[in-house]
């Protein structure tokens, strides 16, 4: 499992990892001719049985898979590939002599990404290969650099130690809510990510007034609100957080324009920012802290209802939440084993590696 376990950034340039899968071997002798070496590091399979067990212990950015095989053919082994193995960003090209349509379409619904029709000019398979490693490598470099951004929103979270599972607790929580408010996709993921994220920014605060035990200054205040900015600042050059980077900006925004940093009212505060920061303030209330215990579901709303009174929060948001406390408050109630990551892998890693020494 070593080749897993390689940072993405390592394959920036050449080889390219492919993997060809076809049960003839002269078929595969000459795709190999032409994905020469020191540009492809090529490995083979006979069938798409043989091809699951090397995807299980080594990486690939591409592959090459016939349709037609004893054993496993290439469409069931593509539906292995996405469902059994969860390898959803690997690109896999359909390598047939099949001209039938219906046959193609059967073949990208069971996951393939691409085909060549045989025979094929080879300059076509070059530049299909090298097509699907780009996007790849790409997609892997961002899936990088957003788990890096995690795991420094998870330092942020172990240095306060008064949060304990605050993060993990909010991701799921933004997911339930996004959904019952009937929001997209990609709201919910942004939900579930600013639930890491949002304070990711405290890392460019000091720890003089991050971790200051009594009250902070006027002063010190001005400072600490800056981390609403350090965090959108962390996070926006990556185009697939520019809605989590409404949340991490604009959490402390109040409706009735009196949060910060901007001081936007209303609606011109964005709708992801306005539902997490609800579940933020729950969230805070519901769970003991050093300085206070966690306080009984009728008093966190009565709190939640006075903020709304006096114009903090959105009142319709805050109506539907409510209405779901009420009617089924389990349903904000985190699983034991959550589905998403968020960083944990890698700052456990880092975690690990600072205790050991190395």
């Amino acid at each position: 499992m070593a080749d897993k376990m390689e940072f993405q950034g390592v394959y920036a340039q050449p080889p390219y990892r492919v993997l060809i899968v076809d049960d003839m071997p002269f078929h595969r002798m000459l795709e190999k001719e032409i994905l020469e070496a020191p540009k492809y590091l090529v490995a083979e399979a006979s069938n798409g049985a043989e091809a699951l067990e090397m995807l299980r212990n080594q990486e690939f950015d591409v592959i090459l898979m016939d349709k037609r095989m004893p054993v496993m053919d290439g469409d069931e082994a593509c539906r292995r590939i996405r469902e059994d193995l969860h390898e959803m960003m690997i690109p896999v090209i359909m390598v047939t002599g099949d001209g039938d349509s219906d046959n193609l379409v059967a073949s990208m619904s069971a996951g393939a990404t691409d085909f060549i029709r045989k025979p094929y000019n080879p300059v076509e398979l070059v530049a299909r290969v090298d097509a699907a490693v780009s996007h790849k490598r790409l997609t892997d470099q961002m899936e990088s650099a957003e788990s890096i951004l995690f795991a420094l929103a998870r330092m942020v979270e172990a240095k306060d130690e008064n949060t304990g599972d605050h993060c993990s607790r909010l991701a799921y929580k933004g997911m339930v809510f996004g959904q019952a408010l009937g929001l997209g996709a990609q709201e919910c993921l942004a939900l579930q990510r600013g639930g890491v994220l949002h304070d990711i920014g405290k890392l460019g605060i000091p720890e003089s007034i991050l971790l200051k035990p009594g009250k902070l200054t006027e002063e010190e205040w001005v400072v600490m609100r800056q981390h609403t900015i350090i965090g959108e600042q962390l996070c926006s050059q990556l185009k697939s957080m520019s809605l989590t980077v409404k949340i991490i900006r604009s959490h402390h925004e109040r409706w009735d324009g009196s949060g910060y940093p901007d001081g936007i009212a209303g609606q011109e505060i964005p709708l992801v920012a306005r539902a997490f920061q609800i579940l933020d303030i729950h969230d805070a209330l519901s769970y003991a802290r050093p300085y206070k215990p966690a306080m009984p579901s009728d008093e966190v709303i009565a709190i939640l209802e006075e903020e709304t009174r006096r114009g903090w929060r959105d009142p319709e948001l805050m109506a539907v939440f409510i209405g779901l406390l009420r009617s089924n408050a389990a349903l904000f109630e985190p699983p034991k084993t959550q589905g998403e990551d968020f960083g944990f892998s890698i700052f456990d890693a880092i975690a690990n590696a600072a205790s050991s020494g190395v």
